[in-house]
């Protein structure tokens, strides 16, 4: 891999967390717009996106379950201000964390 890549890969996990956010921002958006049809899909790749941030899987559940988009938003306000993941994820607090140091 070149200099170059490996410059846009680190660049990618440092802002990792501000993409998730973003992301799950734009799931609301679109889920306040979407028909029923549209909406099962889109609470689908809410919940991954969640699982990918590192959410609590019990809120998740919780949040898809009640398909309640006010939650929704106010995790990615945390995740936007980096409180949302869950504490006792190792997995998650080595993702994305390279450029933290």
């Amino acid at each position: 891999m070149s200099r170059h890549q490996k410059k846009i890969i680190e660049r990618y996990y440092e802002h990792k967390d501000t993409i998730q956010a973003n992301r799950l921002a734009e799931l609301v958006s679109e889920l306040y717009l979407a028909d029923s049809g549209k909406s099962t899909k889109l609470w689908d790749r809410a919940a991954a996106a969640l699982a990918g941030a590192g959410v609590d899987p019990q809120r998740i559940n919780r949040i898809v379950s009640q398909r309640d988009i006010q939650a929704l938003a106010a995790i990615a306000g945390e995740l936007a201000v980096g409180k949302a993941k869950s504490t006792n994820s190792t997995s998650t607090t080595t993702r994305g964390q390279r450029g933290a140091k």
